[in-house]
Formats: C-alpha cells, sequence, structure tokens
C-alpha cells in the first residue's frame, strides 16, 4: 500500500514506505475509481504517477494499492469496426468489447534482426503524393502544417482510398491524440459509409483528455497496430492525427514534474519517446505496419523542435503550405518542401523518376520567373522563359484534386488518379501537349484525359 501525498493536475506523487513500485506499475483505489501508473522517481520513497482515471476524485492521504501489473488493452479482432479508449472502454455508445486478449501498452521495439525494410510503393490515388513523395508499404509518411491547412482531410482521403485495398489481409489502426472529438465522429461516419469500419479500429483520446491520456493514446494505437502484424499477421495502415500534440503531452508532464527542459522548452525526455514511438512502428517477418502521421505545426515554425525531432523516423515528408492553400488549391502541399526516400528509379520507375525530378526543376524556376512576372509582366519574359512559366503554372493547377471525404462540402464528386496516368499526364505538359489549353482547364480536372480545349 502507499499514499497520495501530492496532486499537481494529472499528475500525483504516491509515497511507499515498505515494497516499492516499479516503473510503469498500476496503482488503484477501486473504491473511488482512481487508477494511476508510476511514471518515475520523485525523491525517496516517493514516486510520479500519471492520473489515467478519477482525476476529480483524488486526494492527499487517499490509499493505493500496486498490482504488480502494467497498463494492459484489449487487442484482437473484437476491436475491429469500433471506438475505444485507452483502457479497451467503448466511447462509440456500443457494448462492451469481449476479447480474451489484452497486450501491455509499454515494452520493446522489435529487434533488428526480424525487421524486414520493403520497397514497394502503395499507391494513394492522390497525383502530387503519389508523383513527388510516394508512400513506401511497410514505411512512414508525415503530413506537415500549421492549423487549417487540410493536415486531417488529407489523412481522411488516404484512409479512404487504400484502407478498402483487400480488407482479408488489410487492417486499419486510427489513433485520434489530442484533436476535435467532432472530427472523430465525422471520421468514423465516413468510414461507416463507406463499408470499410468493419476493417479499422479506432482508439481516441481527445483534446479535453488530460495530458497523461493524451500521451498514453498514441501508444495505445501502437499497441493495437503491433498486435495485428505480430499474432494476427496482418498488412497494418496506421495512422494518428497527431504525432505533435503526443509530444506536448509529455512536455505537459515534465513541466508538472518539475523536470530540467531541454531545447526550445521540451522535455529532456522528447528524444527517446519519439524513438520508442516510431520504432516499434516497423515492418517485421511476421507482418507489415505502414504509418501515415499528421503532425501539426505550431505557429507555421516548422524549426520547433518538437516537429524537428519527428522527421529522422519518416520516409516521406509531404508539407501543406498557408500560401498554396490561400490561392485554393487543394490538397495545399507545397511540392518544393516534399519528398520521399522512395523516389528514385529503382524504387518508382526511370520514367517515374525522370518525370518527377524534371518537374520539380521546373516548378523552382517557374517559381523564381514568378517574382519577376509581378514586377515587370508576363509579356516581359524571353519568348522561352513564357513557355516554360505557363507549362509551370499548368503542373501546379494538374496537382489540386477533388477528395471524396471533401464531396459533400466542395459538391465536385471524388477523383482517384492511378501513379501511371499521373505520370504521363505531367510529362505531357512538360512536352509541350497541352501548350493551346488554357492552364483554368488543369483546376480539379483529375486525369488530363478529361481536359476539353
Amino acid at each position: 500500500m502507499g499514499k497520495v501525498t501530492g496532486i499537481f493536475g494529472p499528475i500525483a506523487e504516491v509515497e511507499f514506505l515498505d515494497n516499492p513500485p516499479a516503473i510503469l506499475d498500476l496503482l488503484v483505489n477501486d473504491k473511488e475509481g482512481v487508477n494511476l501508473q508510476v511514471y518515475s522517481s520523485s525523491r525517496k520513497d516517493a514516486y510520479y504517477c500519471l492520473v489515467l482515471s478519477g482525476t476529480d476524485k483524488i486526494t492527499r492521504g487517499m490509499p493505493m494499492t500496486n498490482t504488480n501489473s502494467s497498463l494492459a488493452i484489449p487487442v484482437g479482432g473484437e476491436i475491429l469496426g469500433r471506438v475505444i479508449d485507452i483502457f479497451g472502454h467503448p466511447v462509440d455508445g456500443g457494448e462492451e468489447i469481449k476479447t480474451r486478449q489484452t497486450r501491455n501498452l509499454l515494452h520493446p521495439a522489435p529487434g533488428l534482426s526480424h525487421i524486414q525494410p520493403k520497397q514497394e510503393i502503395w499507391e494513394t490515388g492522390i497525383k502530387v503524393i503519389d508523383l513527388f513523395a510516394p508512400l513506401l508499404r511497410g514505411g512512414k509518411m508525415g503530413l506537415f502544417g500549421g492549423a487549417g491547412v487540410g493536415k486531417t482531410l488529407l489523412l481522411s482521403e488516404i484512409l479512404h482510398n487504400v484502407v478498402g485495398d483487400n480488407t482479408q489481409d488489410n487492417v486499419s489502426v486510427f489513433a485520434g491524440v489530442g484533436e476535435r472529438t467532432r472530427e472523430g465522429h465525422e471520421l468514423v461516419e465516413e468510414l461507416a459509409q463507406r463499408k470499410v469500419l468493419s476493417s479499422t479500429a479506432l482508439v481516441f483520446g481527445a483534446m479535453g483528455e488530460n495530458a497523461a491520456i493524451r500521451f498514453l493514446t498514441a501508444l495505445a494505437g501502437v499497441t493495437i497496430a503491433e498486435h495485428f502484424r505480430d499474432v494476427m499477421h496482418k498488412n497494418v495502415l496506421f495512422f494518428i492525427d497527431n504525432v505533435f500534440r503526443f509530444a506536448q503531452a509529455g512536455n505537459e508532464m515534465a513541466t508538472l514534474m518539475n523536470t530540467i527542459p531541454s531545447e526550445d522548452g521540451y522535455q529532456a525526455t522528447l528524444a527517446s519517446e519519439m524513438a520508442g514511438f516510431h520504432e516499434r512502428l516497423v515492418s517485421t517477418d511476421a507482418g507489415v505496419i505502414s504509418a501515415i502521421e499528421a503532425i501539426y505545426i505550431p505557429s507555421d515554425d516548422i524549426l520547433d523542435h518538437g516537429v524537428q525531432s519527428i522527421f529522422p523516423y519518416l520516409d516521406s515528408v509531404v508539407t501543406l503550405s498557408r500560401r498554396v492553400y490561400q490561392e485554393g488549391r487543394l490538397p495545399a502541399i507545397d511540392v518544393l518542401t516534399s519528398g520521399s526516400s522512395a523516389l528514385t528509379s529503382g524504387v518508382v520507375g526511370k520514367q517515374h523518376y525522370q518525370t518527377a525530378t524534371r518537374a520539380q526543376a521546373m516548378l523552382k524556376r517557374g517559381e523564381g520567373l514568378e517574382r519577376m512576372v509581378s514586377l515587370v509582366g508576363e509579356s516581359e519574359l524571353s519568348a522561352e522563359n513564357q513557355l516554360l512559366f505557363k507549362r509551370a503554372k499548368k503542373i501546379k493547377n494538374f496537382m489540386t484534386q477533388a477528395f471524396f471525404v471533401a464531396a459533400m462540402q466542395t459538391g465536385r464528386p471524388g477523383q482517384y488518379v492511378p501513379v501511371k496516368e499521373t505520370v504521363e499526364d505531367v510529362a505531357n505538359i512538360m512536352e509541350g501537349k497541352f501548350d493551346s489549353v488554357p492552364e483554368e482547364k488543369f483546376l480539379y480536372v483529375g486525369s488530363a484525359r478529361n481536359i476539353t480545349a
């Protein structure tokens, strides 16, 4: 037995004079419905603990019993089609989930001998991603952007386009960390409407939850994905919205525990927390996990240390730009700051690689000419530069696309464009086959075969 000696919001200090608990042990008071998880030592015979439930009921002097076990979450096929919290309790209004299998939230990543790297492209049907920042099957993609530029919308569209592909072998896991309850509700409705909810497991810790719940929700999602990979041998598509809130929750807890901050005011343990999260999301000889992560950029500052700590683990980076968004081009992806380690001729093929690199070079030159045009006008450019400028604008417009998940709001039906068509169409634009077509015709056109002069 121990007793609570201090309460600091979602952090409690518990003293054990005898039989000290181990880190990650679960402490309970069944009478008041209070659950704590031992996090770190605070002083001699006392420990900082995460308050997982009963925040409004905990008091100083309250006795706590050590269960000598860590927090585990229900896993298995029974949670597919359901929305749960980190305890495995349903939050979708459905009946209690009955499963015999549970898995601890915190355990080591697979050893290097079991990791199986993949070099296979997973087509998303979104032109700008498939061409410039392709997703690797078994890789990790980061969707970076500030507030309100379409991260969640893009994440939902990717989920919509790829989750329905062979649901016999593929499952999806969605972790909602620190985001709005409304967005989660809309996502569940969309998945149900598209008849893919039955192959998706969702775990949520909304922004209204305390920092400990938000922090552990990300790890709960990883735990569910690991079970599908290791035990059920599925190909797992893991989504998280968003990873920055995971880092932010860790920072809030570190502040309450008076730990010495590191760079940018973040917790000193940020790097190890990010490593512990990402290194579990790997493909092994048992199955494949492909991760797509939304990352919020605070104040549109991509150099923020919390954001920078995520970059080393990603294979593909997609940056959403407020400037592109304000121009009315959706998805608002900045092609020149997006990319993928898979964009090599050995992985995507020679034609795809050459087309993408040539298009990026043309867009880069077109951006430089855009500044000149704003000063002296397009007519003052040389004939060669005028042609390049017009083709670059057509490529920019061609990269816009109507989404299935936004069809109700935009009034435009969704479009899925195979990567082969995207590569051919962009190559044709650069070769001048559409020079007679006005640039406005390329906005939200889908495939170039839909363009009429």
